[in-house]
């Protein structure tokens, strides 16, 4: 595995972005720096003529990205840091002005907004939370043990979690595996994603194992595995209509559509997506269902485009910008929030003739961002001119931001005005 670049390594000198004002403070700390060898579940890539060596070193440059300008009216701060004990931040997802956040440790963290004040926790005797969806009242979390935990969130004067299930149920895999009807009910390997279909009762989990399982929400069975990619699977989101994309180290992302006239019918394969010869590490998908985004391990950002009566996906461009591989991204609003092996994380908006600005570079990091997700404005304010955004970094550091394209003071959450660091 590549060495890293330093973490204050300047940006890609094309954008002028403008920085925060204030000073960073930095932790003390007796504990060694954290040391990233190596990455949870990166695959060695495929050696074919069009990849680099090392998917982390600077990406080559073979085509023209789409025009990428920064804009001189954006002010961005970090409102808040905390470091944990946990090891590497793997999976973050937030809903209802909470935070759910999982690591190397055997636990997932909750968090309180806009306070962002730790609220609870959810323990299991399984360590590494590789990945997490929310959706209504129930949080599903995929642990290194290639098991998903499921939790019921309930109020009660406060926030309370109880703990409903594990996928697969221990019994029901045993039973099915000596009768032989089902020996591949566990993936063969770590599960690297989650989406949920809830209109379609379902709930997806891909795998290294190169396959996708689909799991039914009402008993929790598996009732099909999509031999889905050749490659391990990376990521994987699901559209409200039920289509399917799956994100893979063979440097495509492909389209499914579940088959709905046999009862719980298999998925059938619609179209391939090249990514220009890069593995694909993470997607997201507009609310509109409109625009796909896929992060590579160039560094580049590609994206697809829904349009014309068909509704069939044409490539729309790339963004570049990230010098490491992209390692997450998420997106709200008008706004796509990235993460990347570089340490810094990249805040673009779309704008309406579909041209994308780079905003920010969120620079404060030291190892590679792995997680993100973001909400509109300050919580419970529909505000389109700025985001909140969270990152999680193999560091073990938990990041507050604020981006804001009004010349305005972001109000730090911290009296200071400078970034509050929370070491525990």
């Amino acid at each position: 595995m590549a060495s890293f670049d330093s973490p204050n390594s300047p940006p890609n000198p094309s954008f002028a972005i403008r920085e925060t004002t204030h000073k960073f403070l930095r932790s003390l700390s007796s504990e060694e720096p954290p040391s990233f060898s190596h990455f949870p579940y990166s695959p060695t890539h495929l050696a074919t003529p069009h990849r680099r060596s090392s998917p982390y070193s600077s990406p080559p440059r073979p085509h023209t990205p789409t025009n990428v300008v920064s804009s001189s009216k954006t002010t961005y701060s970090c409102l808040s840091s905390i470091l944990k004990k946990d090891g590497q931040i793997l999976s973050m997802v937030m809903s209802n002005g909470l935070i759910y956040t999982g690591s190397n440790a055997n636990l997932i963290r909750i968090w309180k907004l806009p306070e962002f004040m730790e609220c609870g926790q959810l323990k299991t005797k399984a360590c590494m939370v590789v990945a997490l969806e929310v959706s209504h009242d129930r949080i599903y979390a995929a642990y290194g043990d290639g098991k998903i935990r499921v939790w019921r969130r309930t109020w009660d004067g406060a926030f309370k979690h109880v703990r409903l299930a594990t996928i697969p149920k221990t019994g029901g895999y045993v039973r099915s595996y000596i009768a032989g009807k089902d020996k591949m009910m566990k993936h063969l390997g770590p599960i690297t994603s989650l989406a949920i279909n809830i209109s379609d009762d379902t709930l997806y989990s891909a795998s290294l194992d190169k396959t996708v399982k689909v799991w039914r929400l009402s008993d929790l069975k598996c009732i099909e595995t999509i031999q889905a990619h050749p490659e391990p699977i990376n990521a994987i989101v699901v559209a409200d209509e039920g289509v399917l994309y799956t994100a893979s180290d063979d440097a495509t992302v492909r389209v499914w559509r579940r088959n709905f006239c046999i009862g719980d019918g298999p998925h059938s394969l619609i179209t391939t997506l090249p990514a220009k010869f890069s593995p694909v590490k993470t997607l997201t998908l507009t609310i509109d269902n409109r625009v796909l985004y896929g992060g590579c391990t160039d560094g580049y950002i590609h994206y697809w485009l829904r349009g014309g009566f068909s509704g069939q996906l044409q490539y729309g461009g790339a963004l570049q910008g990230h010098t490491h591989a992209v390692m997450c991204i998420s997106n709200v609003g008008s706004y796509v929030i990235s993460g990347s092996a570089d340490s810094t994380g990249r805040v673009w908006l779309r704008e309406l003739d579909g041209q994308h600005t780079c905003l920010a570079v969120l620079v404060g990091h030291r190892g590679p961002v792995r997680c993100v997700s973001a909400f509109l404005g300050r919580l419970g304010e529909d505000n389109e001119e700025e985001c909140t955004v969270c990152t999680g970094s193999l560091d073990g550091v938990i990041k507050l931001w604020r981006v804001s394209r009004a010349n305005k003071d972001s109000g730090p959450l911290s009296p200071t005005g400078y970034e509050h660091f929370e070491l525990q």
